[in-house]
């Protein structure tokens, strides 16, 4: 007898959650059944896919492999799902996206709320991730699609949504704060640039940057949020490089802070609609992907290069 559908969801369910006791209540089953079922399961394969300790449950080499396939069969079975549902509409059923936290929280509002006037038998999940979580969990099926940028997702299919460029944002007495206009990147020499931790994208280019301006990343300081390096760069800590997105939708609600432009040809990113090729569902993701396009357009026009001392209007 062969692990049934249900067996391999509460599997996956306590690879995710490392605990019984988390992965039952996020099925929203007792942890009984969960248990028992996950028995039967190693019963079938004649081997433990799950140790059990007091600090949690542990997955074994087979365990960590019989996982892998586990997450390929129930993404395709949700594929089918939402396949068939389209039978109503060119959009429709649920779908699972993932996006990096310095795009997902200042693009996905506007951009949700257009998807679903425009489709609305979507059903649409979210997840922010670092760029090399989305990865690892579009590659496996526990995402359909993730919005980020193309090159670190080499092999998967992609559509470009937007370049936008970044920003300098420093404290109100910083020299940086007092000019008008763009600044050249010799003007970042020496300085201390704030950045997000280890995984993002961003971090990435904050480094190039640093490396061409002959600055250096604070080895003190890592955000764990835009704002939060923002905030930072505020109180005179070191100069946060912002998205241009972020600025726009963000940076206004602080009335005494100022962001400016950064003029170098490392000074963008390119950020892409990416799906798995071959899935089922890429016609579907490119329909909304032409939405996501749409809005980041909408958002960005208004004001792309803010004079100094002036904030970003609200888009």
């Amino acid at each position: 007898m062969r692990p049934t559908l249900r067996q391999l969801q509460y599997i996956v369910a306590v690879a995710e959650t490392g605990k019984f006791h988390e992965a039952a209540r996020k099925l929203n089953v007792s942890q009984p059944s969960l248990s028992a079922q996950i028995q039967a399961a190693e019963d079938h394969l004649g081997t433990i896919l799950i140790e059990r300790g007091r600090h949690g449950a542990f997955l074994t080499p087979i365990g960590e492999e019989v996982v892998q396939h586990a997450r390929a069969i129930l993404t395709q079975l949700e594929d089918l799902k939402t396949i068939a549902r389209q039978s109503g509409g060119p959009v429709a059923g649920r779908y699972r996206l993932g996006t990096v936290p310095t795009i997902g929280p200042y693009l996905l509002p506007s951009a949700v709320k257009e998807l679903h006037r425009l489709f609305p038998d979507l059903r649409m999940s979210v997840r922010e991730e670092r760029t090399i979580d989305l990865e690892e969990k579009l590659n496996d099926g526990r995402l359909d699609m993730i919005i980020s940028t193309a090159e670190d997702h080499v092999g998967a299919a992609s559509m470009p949504l937007y370049q936008e460029t970044l920003y300098v944002c420093a404290a109100q007495e910083d020299v940086l704060s007092q000019a008008k206009g763009p600044i050249g990147i010799e003007a970042l020499k020496g300085r201390e640039l704030l950045s997000l931790g280890f995984g993002h994208r961003l971090s990435v280019i904050i480094q190039m940057l640093a490396d061409a301006a002959g600055a250096h990343v604070s080895t003190e300081y890592e955000g764990t949020s835009l704002d939060a390096v923002r905030q930072m760069s505020a109180m005179g800590a070191g100069v946060a490089i912002l998205p241009n997105l972020y600025a726009v939708v963000e940076a206004q609600r602080d009335p005494g802070q100022v962001v400016r432009p950064l003029k170098h040809k490392l000074a963008s990113r390119d950020v892409s609609l990416i799906w798995r090729k071959g899935s089922p569902l890429g016609e579907a993701i490119q329909s909304m992907g032409l939405v996501f396009r749409d809005v980041a357009g909408d958002l960005l026009k208004h004001e792309t290069t803010p004079p100094a001392g002036h904030r970003p209007r609200r888009g």
